[in-house]
């Protein structure tokens, strides 16, 4: 079955294979990574943000294992008062629940979504298909073409 993150894809002639795991593994990156055999650090997390005083949301991803220095986050988006969006905000966004949510195929024209630069180094990224136990193999090229990703520093310290 087709998911509408394998169909944005297609229709963009963007390459991809599609990879499944059982929807019984429990949730989260690394999770996903060791049930199909791959670094924790090529499994992309799927974050959402939300700017406090304009209510803007944007996709921030990572690797499995990373995690975003605040002060980068908040540089890169442009504002120091930001927070995680809660579940119920995330799935009015992206249209998806927290736990697979594609890093593309959802964003409205104007949405920003951020790579951590790191990952452009990778030869393979995994991002959620869109459901649990569905996930899409993809090379941060086309993940940083399929999303509009702005690739940026958001794991190492600056000066």
């Amino acid at each position: 079955m087709k998911l509408q993150a394998h169909l944005h894809l297609d229709t963009h002639n963007i390459p991809y294979e599609a990879r499944s795991f059982s929807p019984e593994t429990e949730k989260g990156a690394a999770n996903v990574a060791n049930a199909l055999g791959f670094p924790e650090r090529q499994a992309v997390k799927t974050l959402i943000f939300q700017v406090v005083d304009t209510g803007e949301c944007v996709l921030v991803m990572l690797g499995g294992d990373q995690n975003a220095i605040s002060g980068n986050l908040k540089k890169a988006i442009g504002s120091r008062n930001i927070r995680m969006a809660p579940p119920e905000r995330v799935q009015a966004v992206t249209g998806y629940v927290i736990g697979s949510i594609p890093a593309f195929g959802w964003q409205p024209p104007g949405f920003r979504s951020f790579l951590e630069a790191t990952l452009t180094e990778e030869p393979m990224l995994g991002t959620g298909a869109g459901q649990w136990g569905g996930e899409i193999m993809i090379t941060p090229e086309n993940l940083i073409r399929a999303s509009n990703a702005i690739v940026v520093n958001l794991t190492i310290k600056s000066g």
